[in-house]
Parts: structure tokens; C-alpha cells; sequence
């Protein structure tokens, strides 16, 4: 692809400086600091940590007291414990404290899990005991994360960086840095958030038990088969967590282990997502791993219905036509003895998606951050606004109102091409298993679906962090004219319900809920405020 080169940090910036939760340094400490470096990153550690799990918590649960609080503090009570919680505000809320005899008194991270345990219990009537260790867990992981940054190189691409930035993810999730709770020497090679990159592990499947859909023959590239096999690449974390279920498959010569790729990959923000530049293609593993929601396996219901989602997106993109783009999932391949195990999705490649001059950048990394993201350095933040939702929102829109396609456009499943200028130009769009169709889902539940990826979780977050960065500068107008074009005939309820649907995280994971199962709560709506 044609590589355009995004404008450096300033001089003296430190590379891996990150704006999106702390205001202080990111790196680590240097000689003469009080503080020790073991120090440092567990403080970076619970404000990663605890800006999402506040999200949440003051999201779905908590009660604002208008009138509390002093500057940028805000006052909460919290219905089930009736305890008053004070809270630095922002997109990022940090420096959380409780009231109590009489004064407030600052938590870290365990005392907020702590805190939010408790209100929850009484909140909802039932214990938990799961959730509280994921989001220990999940701060556990963010300071292995804070340390193997502190000593890994960047990618030079900034499309990698991009994805490959996210130390908070999920903004509004209660752990999302959580690894399935195994020891971090099993994850941590694997982790695209310490910049990781890794060979595949290959694999001969014996011909006779092998399964496979739509066009997997990208992955015959990778090597040569033995005779009477087909290749299989795996992934070395899912290998190793399967290894006792494969044990006979390997014993009886169902499966060989065939060595390595001869080039490394780059696992992407979803991390069970790797792709190989070299190659020019993407691809997706199952892991029997939580992260966020769900066990992160490609099942077999989602795999037995992925060339019919991906068909009609890719169908959708074709008639809708450039900019916007599908990055298709070709195809899977798998063994008929570990179907979920094993299998493998490929997915198409950036080079022949991207408009030419362009550069694509992880939507979920623009809201992070990272050294010389365009949002940040936007000189006029309402014309690179303006231009981003130009890219983003009218392909969204068309695939649903033309075609009966609910694409999943949340940020981390939207890429946004920028010009050598940094300004938005191109959205491509990827993960065929997230795509709903109007023919088996009610339009209703679809457009509710469609408002929650593309609005709340990620025009507002975008909306957000541009603000951050461009104080005084105001989102909303220009989206509500962007929508309002739109002839859809949700759009006119859209532009004046006072509330949006916000999904539900953190009940969710405590009522023990599917992961799939999304539940909303109203949220003010800022379209309907201009």
C-alpha cells in the first residue's frame, strides 16, 4: 500500500506517551525520581484501570447530585449501599473517592472493586463472586502491560501502533484488560498492547477430517503439506490452552506440527486477530479466552452462518461503491475433530482496499491515542470532523436502509483512512461474525443496534476525545446535519429523542448474562441538545 507517514510527536515527546487516562508521563521513572519504577507503573496501572470501571459504575448504577462537588468533582450516591462517591469528571473519570467518617477518602483500585461489589450485591439483589477477580485481573494485566511497553520498540507502521495502542480498550467496560485470569507468561508474547509480534504455529490436518467454507486457500500459501494434509496455522496461546483436548489428534496422526511461519504477525486490538503485512491479509483465531463479554472462540453457529453475513456486506459495499470499503472474511478452515479449536477465519488484506494516498488508522486507536494521531494534531478540528463523518456515517446508513445489513461499526471494527494531511478520507469496515441482516433480526432491535455502535459507542467517543484535545470546540452540530441528510425514517426520531441506548457492562457481567445478550439504558442524547 502506499505508506503515508502521519506527522511526528513534537521534539522531546516520549513515544510511548499516552493522553487518553493520565495526565501525568508515561514513562518510566527516571533516575533521581522518588518514586520507584515498581511504583510508578501501579499508580499508571489503577487510573488505566479504574477510567473504565468508573464509566460504568456511573453509567448504569449511580445517582449524580447536582450541586456537589467542587471544579471538575462531581458527587454520586449509590442507591443500593447509599454511599457518596466523588469523582474527577471527564471521558476518563479518575481519582475516585468515598465519604465517610465525615471526609473523603481516595481508593485505589481494589477498593473500588471492592466498593463496587458491594453496591452491586445490593443493587441487584445477587453476590458475584467472578466479576470482582476479572477486574483485579484486568489491572493485574494493564501493569504487565505498563512494564513490557516500558521495554518494547513501537511498529514503525502507524496503522500497527494504532492498533496496537489500546492500554485502556473498552471504555465502558469494568474489566476489559482481563486475559482469562491465566498467568501472564501464557499471554503476555501474545499481547498486541506490549507491541508483540509472533510466528503462527503450523499444522497438518489429515485431509479426511478436514472442514472448511468459502475460499481459505490464502492459508496453502504458508507452506507445504505432506502429503494426504492440509495446512493449518494456529495460534500459540490457543494451541497451548488446548493442547490436552488435541493430545490424541497428534498421538494418532490426525495432526502434525509442521514448525512456523517463516515471517511474524501482529496480533490487532481484538488479540485473537493477527495480521501479517508480508501477506497483506488478516487472520482470526478462536481462543478459549474471556475477554470483555465473551470466550472468545470462534463457535460453530457463527461459523456456519459467517458466508452468509459476509456475503451480503460484501454484496452491500459493492453497490454502494468507493470510499467505503469491506474487509471480507473470505472463508474458514478447521478440523472436523476440534471445529471450534482449530478453526481459522481469513480476511481480507488493506492494499487493494485502500484509497490510494491514504493511510488507515484503528478508529479505537484515534480515541486512545498515540504519537502523532491525527485527531490530536488536527488544526481545524471542525473540518477533520466533518470529513471524518463524511467517511464513516453514509456507508453505515446505506448498508441498512439499501441492503438489510446491521454492520457491528463500533470502533474497534472500523478503520478510517487518512490523506498525507491527516484529514479522514476513507472508512473500512471488518468482522463479518458481528454483522446482523434485517431478514432475521426485527428492524427495530437492528436500528437500536446500529444507534449503539455507531452513535454511543463510537461517533461519541470520537465526539469526545476530539473535544478533549480542541477545548471549546463543539461535536454535535455538525453530526446532527451529517444524520439529518440521511432519508431513513429512523433518522428524524434519532435527531429529537432525548435519550440513546447505552449498553449495560457491567450488569451484564454481574447478572451473568450472555454476552450476546445486549441490554440497554437510556443515555442523554447530545443530538437532540443542538
Amino acid at each position: 500500500m502506499d505508506r503515508v507517514d502521519l506527522l511526528p510527536p513534537p521534539a522531546g515527546d516520549d513515544p510511548r506517551a499516552r493522553h487518553a487516562v493520565l495526565a501525568d508521563d508515561d514513562a518510566p521513572a527516571r533516575d533521581g525520581d522518588t518514586r520507584s519504577r515498581a511504583d510508578d507503573i501501579a499508580e499508571r496501572a489503577d487510573a488505566y484501570a479504574a477510567a473504565p470501571l468508573l464509566n460504568c459504575l456511573l453509567r448504569e448504577v449511580a445517582e449524580p447530585l447536582p450541586g456537589r462537588g467542587a471544579g471538575d468533582r462531581r458527587v454520586y450516591r449509590l442507591p443500593g449501599t447509599g454511599r457518596l462517591l466523588r469523582v474527577r469528571g471527564g471521558r476518563r473519570p479518575a481519582e475516585p473517592e468515598a465519604y465517610a467518617a465525615g471526609r473523603w477518602h481516595r481508593l485505589d483500585h481494589a477498593e473500588l472493586v471492592k466498593l463496587t461489589a458491594e453496591e452491586l450485591t445490593r443493587h441487584t439483589g445477587l453476590p458475584n463472586h467472578e466479576l470482582p477477580t476479572e477486574m483485579t485481573d484486568s489491572r493485574d494485566a494493564v501493569a504487565a502491560l505498563l512494564a513490557a511497553r516500558d521495554l518494547a520498540a513501537p511498529p514503525a507502521d502507524p496503522y500497527l501502533v494504532s492498533e496496537q495502542s489500546l492500554l485502556t480498550g473498552h471504555p465502558h467496560h469494568p474489566a476489559p484488560k482481563a486475559r482469562g485470569g491465566g498467568p501472564q507468561a501464557g499471554w503476555l508474547p501474545y499481547a498486541p498492547e506490549a507491541h508483540a509480534r509472533f510466528p503462527l504455529a503450523l499444522l497438518g490436518v489429515r485431509e479426511d477430517t478436514v472442514a472448511e467454507e468459502g475460499d481459505p486457500s490464502a492459508l496453502d500459501a504458508l507452506g507445504t503439506a505432506p502429503r494426504g494434509y492440509r495446512l493449518l496455522p494456529a495460534h500459540p496461546w490457543q494451541l497451548d490452552l488446548a493442547g490436552p483436548a488435541l493430545a490424541p489428534a497428534f498421538a494418532d496422526g490426525r495432526l502434525l506440527r509442521l514448525g512456523r511461519t517463516p515471517f511474524p504477525v501482529w496480533p490487532t486490538a481484538a488479540v485473537r486477530t493477527v495480521y501479517a503485512p508480508e501477506r497483506d491479509v488478516f487472520w482470526k483465531f478462536s481462543l478459549d479466552v474471556r475477554i470483555t463479554n465473551d470466550i472468545r472462540r470462534l463457535w460453530r453457529h457463527d461459523l456456519l452462518r459467517l458466508r452468509r453475513t459476509d456475503a451480503a456486506a460484501t454484496a452491500a459495499f459493492a453497490a454502494i461503491g468507493p470510499p467505503a470499503a469491506w474487509l471480507g472474511d473470505r472463508g474458514y478452515r478447521t478440523a472436523d475433530f476440534a471445529f471450534e479449536e482449530l478453526a481459522v477465519v481469513v480476511r481480507d488484506g488493506l492494499r487493494d482496499r485502500l484509497t490510494p494516498g491514504t493511510a488507515p488508522l484503528l478508529a479505537a486507536g484515534l480515541v486512545e491515542g498515540f504519537p502523532g494521531s491525527p485527531l490530536e494534531r488536527a488544526a481545524d478540528p471542525g473540518a477533520w470532523w466533518e470529513a471524518y463523518l463524511a467517511a464513516v456515517v453514509p456507508p453505515v446508513l446505506a448498508a441498512f436502509a439499501g441492503h438489510g445489513v446491521v454492520l457491528e461499526a463500533h470502533l474497534q471494527n472500523t478503520l478510517v483512512a487518512v490523506d498525507r494531511d491527516g484529514t479522514p478520507a476513507q472508512a473500512l469496515f471488518r468482522d463479518a461474525e458481528g454483522v446482523k441482516l434485517l431478514t432475521e433480526t426485527p428492524r427495530a432491535a437492528g436500528w437500536e443496534r446500529l444507534v449503539y455502535c455507531l452513535v454511543v459507542n463510537h461517533l461519541c467517543e470520537i465526539a469526545a476525545a476530539l473535544a478533549e484535545h480542541h477545548p471549546g470546540f463543539d461535536p454535535w452540530p455538525a453530526a446532527r446535519r451529517e444524520l439529518a441528510r440521511h432519508d431513513l425514517a429512523e433518522i428524524p426520531a434519532l435527531l429529537s429523542c432525548p435519550t440513546l441506548p447505552g449498553k449495560t457492562n457491567l450488569l451484564l457481567r454481574w447478572t451473568g448474562a450472555d454476552g450476546a445478550d445486549a441490554r440497554y439504558r437510556p443515555l442523554p442524547n447530545p443530538l437532540a441538545g443542538t
